[in-house]
């Protein structure tokens, strides 16, 4: 059967849905770019960057457009690739996001050990130095994207969960505020903007009726209420954010991630995650909420 092409649309319409995909070899382009297709994109793999803008200009294009991009792209180079985006950002009827894929190095090496794929920068040396090579090579390009998702600890399910809950239905500039909570113990999330350690909060842990709770349930948040610190820390917290969350907007950030931290990704964290997802909610913007290290605080 023959593949439905997106729809068309005029120069003058609404604007562009635009997404450039790079990142570490191995971290799940490919992946990442099958579903974008599944929620209606219109996909080019390893496009050649000077080729971009001339494809931007046909007239018979979709309004949503992932682009993957990598070293193995024709004429990839990290600053050719931030000079493309940054161009694509100056025309106001494109909304461009450039979007980072991370992960550990030892998951790295894994994944290519287990499919016996080459890494593109390891022809003549180790996997693990390539990965170094490549990763060092990428720095600027993660340092200014505008949205990192590390694939360390992601299925294809939570990676999909992910990509829809971002850009199923992106239609226009408004940025999104990514919250999650993670333990400690298993390392501060590499896509973080801002972290926020809350350690400090009474832990619901050492109370034997509420260990096996979580940050979810209702008597966690009651117990957590009633640390004296509690109050004056979430408001304090909010007041602080109120007025970078709209700085950070007009800089032309579209996604903006809060990671929560405690010990163990149980309890304080969840509870503060959601506590403060609610208050962004009611403002009015739009919010994601995840808990990366709670099913497996679970098992444990």
């Amino acid at each position: 059967m023959a593949k439905k092409k997106p729809p068309a649309r005029k120069a003058e319409e609404a604007e562009t849905n635009i997404v450039l995909v790079t990142g570490l070899s191995g971290a799940g382009r490919t992946s990442c770019l099958k579903i974008f297709e599944d929620i209606g994109f219109e996909v080019f793999d390893s496009f050649p960057l000077s080729q971009i803008e001339t494809l931007l200009k046909e007239p018979a294009m979709s309004d949503s457009i992932a682009f993957g991009l990598d070293t193995r792209t024709r004429g990839f180079a990290p600053e050719r690739l931030l000079e493309t985006w940054q161009t694509l950002r100056k025309n106001k009827k494109l909304n461009v996001t450039l979007l980072f894929l991370d992960c550990d190095h030892q998951v790295l090496q894994q994944r290519f050990a287990d499919t016996r794929r080459r890494h593109p920068l390891a022809k003549d040396r180790s996997v693990r130095d390539g990965i170094k090579q490549e990763d060092a090579m990428l720095f600027p390009v993660r340092a200014q994207a505008d949205m990192a998702i590390d694939t360390t600890n992601l299925s294809t399910h939570d990676l999909r969960h992910v990509l829809e809950s971002q850009f199923k239905h992106i239609r226009a500039r408004t940025m999104t505020i990514n919250i999650m909570s993670f333990a400690y113990r298993y390392g501060v999330p590499r896509e973080a903007d801002w972290v926020v350690d809350v350690r400090f909060l009474t832990n619901p842990h050492w109370e034997p009726k509420l260990r096996p709770k979580t940050g979810l349930d209702k008597p966690i948040g009651d117990y957590i209420k009633k640390d004296k610190l509690w109050k004056p820390f979430i408001t304090n917290l909010q007041k602080t954010l109120e007025p970078l969350i709209p700085a950070y907007q007009r800089e032309g950030k579209n996604y903006f991630t809060i990671a929560v931290g405690c010990t163990g990704g149980k309890h304080r964290s969840v509870f503060t995650s959601q506590t403060l997802a609610g208050w962004v909610k009611k403002a009015g913007r739009q919010v994601l909420v995840r808990h990366r290290d709670l099913e497996r605080a679970l098992k444990r």
